[in-house]
């Protein structure tokens, strides 16, 4: 009898922690694939820039001749960026990681410049494919930021799950593989303030 009431109490046992690691496996993936959904989203909103990009060299070219320097920066970053392989393979690696990051910023950068650039240009401000690949690309990086963002807080519920107990234990036996992802992060030209002149 008492042999009996052991194996039950055994049993019990195994199968609550079988169910636990069961939940905190199906969580874990769960959550992975929403961080790689978010992962996709801002890719397709960066691809999306990468491709608006051509058209707007080409209509400030028209208008900015002089500005040669301005339009090979952003020729190159953009070039820059669409040497990259993207894919969900890019989280694993936080130095590609880490590269996408920086070439995102510089082409960011360019872009900036370029906007700038066409500030001494009133006549190009009013050319209307100029005006619609503007607020094309405007409403393209309000995506990039709102794709960034939902993409920060799908690694935030990931890496937090690999991190709680009793999850964390369970998943170093289940999904050993799992690792935390990577997140983007402010460059110090980000943390600027901007210089306003009246």
């Amino acid at each position: 009898m008492k042999l009996s009431k052991k194996l039950i109490v055994f049993s019990a046992v195994l199968i609550i922690l079988g169910l636990m690691a069961m939940y905190f496996h199906n969580q874990a993936v769960t959550l992975d694939e929403r961080v790689n959904a978010a992962w996709s989203q801002v890719l397709n909103q960066y691809k999306r820039r990468a491709d608006l990009i051509p058209n707007l060299v080409k209509t400030v070219q028209g208008y900015a001749k002089h500005e040669k320097e301005v339009l090979t920066d952003v020729t190159k970053a953009r070039a820059k960026v669409g040497q990259m392989q993207l894919s969900a393979d890019l989280l694993k690696d936080p130095q590609a990681f880490k590269r996408f990051e920086q070439n995102q910023g510089e082409l960011s950068s360019a872009l900036s410049r370029l906007m700038m650039v066409v500030e001494r240009y009133p006549e190009l401000k009013a050319d209307k494919n100029f005006l619609a690949l503007q607020s094309q690309l405007e409403g393209t990086e309000n995506r990039i930021a709102v794709a960034r963002r939902d993409y920060i807080e799908a690694v935030r519920h990931f890496n937090t799950l690999l991190r709680r107990f009793p999850a964390s234990l369970f998943l170093r036996i289940t999904d050993p593989e799992l690792r935390p992802k990577p997140t983007f992060s402010i460059t110090a030209d980000e943390m600027k303030r901007p210089d306003v002149q009246f």
